[in-house]
């Protein structure tokens, strides 16, 4: 099966969506963040490992919490996912911290800070 096949693509959303209910609203860790989002799922073509990319709004002691949190609560996540979906195999999580939102916002804010020190031309 090719890496970005229909079938591929179709399983990657489906386990997005059950993570993101999975996590927001199945899992009782404190040191998860309520403010957690799923903001990718790559999962392998034969279904075996899947990374699971997460982004947490809050500061970088949040961003350790949350990830330690959900790597304790794998196993657990794993289950929900297999009970939820009819795949031929559960896949292994990986969950990673993504941190393109924050350096979208970064990145933003220079943008408009250079945009801001350039003198006004139209006089």
């Amino acid at each position: 099966m090719r890496k970005n096949s229909m079938k591929n693509t179709r399983i990657n959303g489906e386990v997005q969506r059950e993570l993101a209910e999975i996590i927001r609203g199945e899992i009782k860790d404190p040191r998860i963040s309520p403010l957690t989002s799923v903001v990718a799922v790559q999962v392998a073509p034969d279904l075996k490992t899947c990374k699971a990319y997460i982004s947490v709004l809050g500061n970088e002691q949040a961003c350790k919490e949350t990830l330690a949190g959900l790597k304790s609560a794998a196993g657990f996540v794993r289950t929900k996912l297999a009970r939820n979906l009819n795949l031929r195999n559960t896949p292994e999580i990986t969950f990673i911290m993504d941190q393109s939102i924050e350096y979208g916002v970064a990145m933003s804010a220079k943008i408009d800070e250079v945009i801001a020190q350039i003198p006004d031309r139209s006089e």
